[in-house]
């Protein structure tokens, strides 16, 4: 299992791909392994990019550093990663958190970031964003099943039509029951309070990147009018809106969704 030393703790990582024009990073958001980009993303995009995913601190394979989690400190530790593997600049994709830690890598690393593709994200969260990730967290802490967690969460992830499809949901309930967290309960809370105290908002501007803004028309847990604050703020940003899904529009509507990346991807210098 190929993993990095990034101060002083290993970070797991996968590359996929041979190809020798500029990487694509996948940054994962809250509660998730890399291995959620495994099924749909890495298959279709390792075949004209150089994919890599890891696991961030204390989840799944990656050590764990033990302290405060911030979208900045966690961007730190991406472009750690790239340097201990040699990767001068990249284009980088976040969903949701990884779209946070994004946002930071190319404020904080402009060099290091080529493109910028942001989805299911905020600049900074409303009111109801915060009791919502503020209830995520004291529900993990609490000690709430892993039934209930996933339950919690398809609620707010999920569109109504996916949702009524019983079955796929009873699956994919018994699947992560199965499976098991990749992660803590702690450390997931730890990741809720990167996401409340994340703010870039008066800073988008600085963005100097080409950025896609990739919205689900559906999202209610980061609704369109986030979306639209990126699209606005930063520069050299354009944004589309996906009609059929909610925030992981990556898979409700994964087809359409990875034409756009790429399409976006092939707009600049090999």
């Amino acid at each position: 299992m190929p993993h990095a030393v990034v101060r002083s703790r290993k970070i797991y990582y996968e590359l996929h791909g041979e190809h020798p024009g500029i990487p694509l990073i996948l940054i994962m958001g809250t509660g998730g392994s890399c291995r959620g980009w495994l099924p749909i993303q890495v298959p279709e995009f390792s075949q004209q990019h150089r994919t890599l995913i890891y696991d961030h601190p204390g989840v799944g394979r990656s050590e764990d550093s033990g302290g405060p989690l911030t979208t900045a400190s966690l961007a730190d530790d991406a472009v750690d990663l790239m340097d201990a593997l040699e990767i001068e600049n990249a284009n980088v994709l976040g969903a949701f958190m990884g779209g946070m830690i994004a946002q930071e890598m190319a404020l904080r690393h402009p060099d290091r970031v080529q493109r910028l593709i942001l989805a299911g994200t905020y600049a900074r969260p409303d009111a109801k964003r915060r009791m919502l990730i503020q209830q995520w967290r004291e529900l993990s802490l609490s000690g709430a099943s892993v039934e209930v967690m996933v339950r919690e969460r398809m609620l707010w992830t999920l569109q109504d039509e996916t949702l009524e499809q019983t079955d796929l949901i009873d699956q994919m309930i018994e699947f992560f029951i199965q499976d098991g967290a990749p992660l803590t309960e702690e450390v997931f809370a730890r990741q809720c309070d990167a996401c409340l105290a994340h703010d870039t908002a008066d800073r988008l501007r600085d963005i100097q990147q080409p950025t896609l803004v990739i919205c689900g028309r559906r999202d209610q847990l980061t609704p369109p009018h986030f979306h639209r604050e990126l699209a606005d703020e930063i520069p050299n940003a354009h944004l589309v809106t996906i009609p059929y899904g909610g925030h992981v529009v990556m898979v409700e509507s994964a087809q359409q969704f990875n034409h756009i990346v790429l399409q976006f991807l092939a707009d600049q210098p090999s």
